[in-house]
């Protein structure tokens, strides 16, 4: 059974109610409404490197994140992984694809591991119509979204080596980053390889920035997991 992250005995015993109250998109719903919904979903546990959907897959459900961490990214021409952007507790996706049948043009895999929800496209074709509010918070993800890939295109289309990886670094903050006394703690994980496809970048390349960067007082590794932005503003500078 999967754990629940609400430190209840497991998924079934609650009926996901907890899981979907933590949910923005369904916050305005009451308890029979979230009862009525709970029935729809199914939830599943996925370990670290396990595909959650894949590129070309009907999407036939929206995908929420409960517990963990996935990366959402496409396959270039050459073959090269590209992560789009990466979603973590609360975050969704495949609304838009449920609100006109179509099929994922990107893959989904887990990078920790992550509980995921999935609501049918008849269930949620039946929420947004009682709740027609929720179509709103549909369309302010789907801007996250599309200022997420403007910001990676804008990374990538630089030569500037430095900026793309001050950019990687400032774009993790929301999926990794907590506040400390020394800075911005990034408990990461994904690993060096994983963070060049993020930033267009070599492995080799984001080793090296990352050791100049600590040289210069900016960040501190700690590990090969763990970054502390020390001088967030320093980092800004190079964008």
């Amino acid at each position: 059974m999967t754990p629940c992250i609400h430190d209840h005995n497991d998924c079934k015993s609650c009926g996901h109610h907890y899981c979907i109250k933590s949910i923005p998109l369904f916050s305005n719903m009451n308890q029979e409404e979230i009862e009525n919904l709970a029935g729809s979903i199914d939830t599943r546990a996925y370990a670290k490197g396990q595909k959650i959907f894949d590129y070309g897959q009907k999407a036939s459900g929206l995908y929420i994140v409960c517990q963990g961490k996935m990366k959402i990214y496409k396959n270039t021409l050459d073959g090269k992984e590209q992560i789009l952007y990466i979603l973590t507790n609360g975050d969704f996706i495949g609304a838009f694809n449920l609100l006109k049948e179509d099929v994922f043009q990107f893959t989904a895999v887990a990078i920790e591991e992550t509980t995921v929800s999935t609501l049918s496209k008849e269930a949620f074709n039946q929420v947004v119509l009682e709740h027609p509010s929720m179509t709103l918070k549909v369309l302010e993800k789907a801007y996250e979204r599309i200022m997420k890939v403007e910001s990676l295109v804008e990374r990538l289309s630089t030569k500037n080596v430095d900026a793309k990886v001050a950019g990687l670094l400032v774009n993790l903050i929301p999926s990794f980053g907590s506040k400390t006394k020394e800075g911005i703690r990034l408990e990461l994980t994904i690993n060096r390889e994983e963070m060049g496809s993020y930033a267009g970048i070599a492995r080799e390349t984001i080793t090296r920035k990352l050791r100049l960067y600590e040289e210069m007082g900016i960040i501190k590794l700690i590990g090969a997991k763990v970054i502390v932005i020390k001088d967030l503003y320093a980092l800004k500078a190079y964008l």
